[in-house]
């Protein structure tokens, strides 16, 4: 696997290395001991998959607040998407700056978002479908999230989104917190 660091602080894309012969094609989705290698530190708690039906549909963007920080390791398995990262780390370098990377089933590539960080993704196509490692459980009570387009990012996305639940809607504007 080779990890590509991005212009967020602890953000890699995880590019295979498959083995190819006549049988078709073998790769490694997760191996503990090269993120370990790479800074990371990642116990897998849950796994999640997401299917989702038309293309521009939006997901997020997403994220558990303190203590239920959560690392997550996406795969896009069918189709494509456009996934958008927010660090949201005070003690970061890279605090409140985002970038956006694309993920889809020919470049095989994953996205390692860690704690403390943000994460949506839209669709670019029907039948779309993303696995999920989490590094912590789902817990309702610290989940949280920003609105696609809220004003104080101006994210870029490809399109607007055809489908969106209401709680991703309907997310405040985000509003910096002055500390004291």
């Amino acid at each position: 696997m080779k990890f590509l660091k991005q212009k967020i602080a602890d953000v890699f894309l995880i590019e295979p290395e498959p083995f190819i012969d006549r049988r078709g094609l073998f790769r490694r989705q997760f191996c503990q001991r090269e993120l370990f290698d790479h800074g990371i530190r990642f116990d897998v708690r849950q796994c999640s998959i997401s299917e989702n039906k038309l293309r521009h549909t939006c997901r997020g963007l997403h994220y558990q607040k303190a203590p239920h920080q959560e690392g997550k390791i996406l795969s896009c398995l069918k189709g494509s998407i456009h996934d958008v990262i927010v660090d949201l780390r005070p003690g970061s370098a890279t605090y409140l700056q985002w970038l956006a990377v694309g993920l889809n089933e020919g470049n095989r590539v994953s996205l390692y978002v860690p704690p403390g960080c943000a994460n949506g993704y839209m669709t670019l196509a029907d039948d779309t479908w993303i696995f999920y490692y989490h590094s912590e459980f789902y817990t309702p009570g610290s989940e949280s999230g920003i609105r696609y387009n809220d004003p104080y990012f101006t994210f870029k996305w490809p399109a607007e989104p055809a489908v969106i639940s209401e709680k991703d809607l309907h997310f405040p504007d985000f509003i910096l917190e002055k500390s004291d």
